[in-house]
C-alpha cells in the first residue's frame, strides 16, 4: 500500500500529463512575495494627484480670456486714486499727465487768487475714460490744505475719516439680504503722496502719514518737482527716504508681504529700489525733433515728463496703470478691505 500511495500522490509540483497543457493557456502567476515588492519599488512622489490632460484636439477652454475681456469691455470698471500733498507740488497737473487729459481740478485759475482752506478739504471728481472700446470710470480725490497749515496736529483724520466711510459704504452694500448685482466700489485702490523735494530727509508729519494710512490704503511715495534737483541730490534722497521708511517699519506699496509668486517677488523687488519716484509732471505739449512731447519749457531746454532719462514718470505710471492697477484693486479689496470687515463684524457682536 505505500508504493501505491506513492504513486497515487505526485510530489508536490508536478501533476498529470494534462495539467501542463491546460496551465499553459493562462499567464504565469506572480508569487505574492514578488508584487509586493514591486509595489514597495514605486516611489511616493509618483502618487496619484491633479495631473495636466493631454487633449487630442481643439476643445476652446481659451476662449474664456475672450469672454472676460467682451465682459469687461461692455461692463468697464472702476478706479479711485488719491492724491496727498501740500500746494504747489502739483498734484492735479500730474494727475492729467497720467490719464492724458483733464480729470483733475486746476490748482488755480487765471485772474483769480486761490484761497487755501482753513482745513483739509477733500475733492472728488469722477470720470468715464475710454480708451481701445475699454471703459475705466476714474474718480480722483484731491486734499487740498493738507500740511498747508502752522499747526499741523492730526491732519490726516479727514483723510482716514474719508477712506473708511468708503469701507463701510461698500460694507453696508455687501450684507443687505437683497443686494445689487454690481456694488459700485468708491474705495481708494491707491493713494499717491507727494514729498516735498527738499533733499535732505522725510519730515515728522510725511512719516506720521504714511505710518497711518499705510494700514488701510495702498500709499506710492513720490518726490513731486524733481527737476528742482541735480541727480546726485536726487539719488540721496532717495536713499534717504528708504532708509526712513525701513527704519520706522513703513510698508509702502508693493509690500513685501503681498508677493505671491517668485515672477511677482523679483518683479516688485525691482520697483521697490526705485521707490519714491522722482517725478516731473506737464500736461503741455512742445515741439521736439519734430515730434510732440509733453514737457516743462526752461531756459536750458525742455524737461521730457515721458523720458526716463529726465525724470521717473513712466516708472509710476507703468506701475499705477500698465502693470499693477488689477493688483492695487485686489489689495485693497482681499487685505484692506477684509480687515475692516472683520473688525467692524468684531465690534458689531460684541455683547453690550
Amino acid at each position: 500500500r505505500g508504493v501505491q500511495a506513492h504513486r497515487l500522490c505526485p510530489p508536490r509540483g508536478a501533476g498529470s500529463s494534462l495539467e501542463p497543457e491546460e496551465r499553459s493557456m493562462e499567464p504565469p502567476a506572480m508569487p505574492e512575495e514578488e508584487e509586493e515588492e514591486e509595489e514597495e519599488a514605486v516611489p511616493l512622489s509618483v502618487a496619484p494627484g491633479p495631473v495636466g490632460c493631454q487633449l487630442f484636439g481643439y476643445v476652446g477652454i481659451e476662449a474664456v480670456l475672450d469672454q472676460m475681456k467682451i465682459k469687461t469691455m461692455k461692463t468697464g470698471f472702476e478706479f479711485n486714486i488719491m492724491v496727498v500733498g501740500q500746494s504747489g507740488l502739483g498734484k492735479s497737473t500730474m494727475v492729467n499727465t497720467l490719464f492724458k487729459s483733464k480729470v483733475s481740478r486746476k490748482s488755480s485759475q487765471p485772474g483769480q487768487e486761490e484761497r487755501i482752506p482753513k482745513t483739509v478739504q477733500l475733492q472728488s471728481i469722477t470720470h468715464v475714460i475710454e480708451e481701445k472700446g475699454v471703459k475705466m470710470k476714474l474718480t480722483v480725490t484731491d486734499t487740498p490744505g493738507f500740511g498747508d497749515q502752522i499747526n499741523n496736529e492730526n491732519c490726516w483724520d479727514p483723510i482716514i475719516k474719508y477712506i473708511n466711510e468708503q469701507y463701510e459704504r461698500y460694507l453696508r452694500e455687501e450684507i443687505l439680504i437683497t443686494r445689487k448685482r454690481k456694488i459700485p466700489d468708491t474705495r481708494v485702490h491707491g493713494c499717491v503722496y507727494f514729498v516735498p523735494p527738499t533733499g535732505h530727509w522725510l519730515r515728522p508729519l510725511d512719516l506720521e502719514f504714511m505710518r497711518r494710512l499705510s494700514k488701510i490704503v495702498n500709499v506710492v511715495p513720490v518726490i513731486a518737482k524733481a527737476d528742482t534737483l541735480t541727480l546726485e541730490e536726487r539719488a540721496e534722497f532717495k536713499q534717504r527716504i528708504q532708509e526712513d521708511l525701513k527704519t520706522h517699519a513703513i510698508s509702502v506699496y508693493p509690500q513685501e508681504d503681498f508677493d505671491q509668486d517668485p515672477e511677482d517677488r523679483a518683479l516688485n523687488d525691482r520697483i521697490r529700489e526705485k521707490i519714491p519716484f522722482a517725478v516731473v509732471g506737464a500736461d503741455q505739449e512742445h515741439q521736439v525733433n519734430g515730434k510732440r512731447v509733453l514737457g516743462r519749457k526752461t531756459k536750458w531746454g525742455i524737461i521730457e515728463v515721458e523720458n526716463p532719462a529726465h525724470c521717473e514718470f513712466p516708472l509710476l505710471r507703468d506701475l499705477l496703470i500698465r502693470s499693477h492697477l488689477q493688483d492695487l484693486k485686489d489689495i485693497t479689496h482681499n487685505v484692506h478691505y477684509e480687515s475692516y470687515r472683520v473688525r467692524r463684524l468684531n465690534e458689531s457682536n460684541r455683547p453690550g
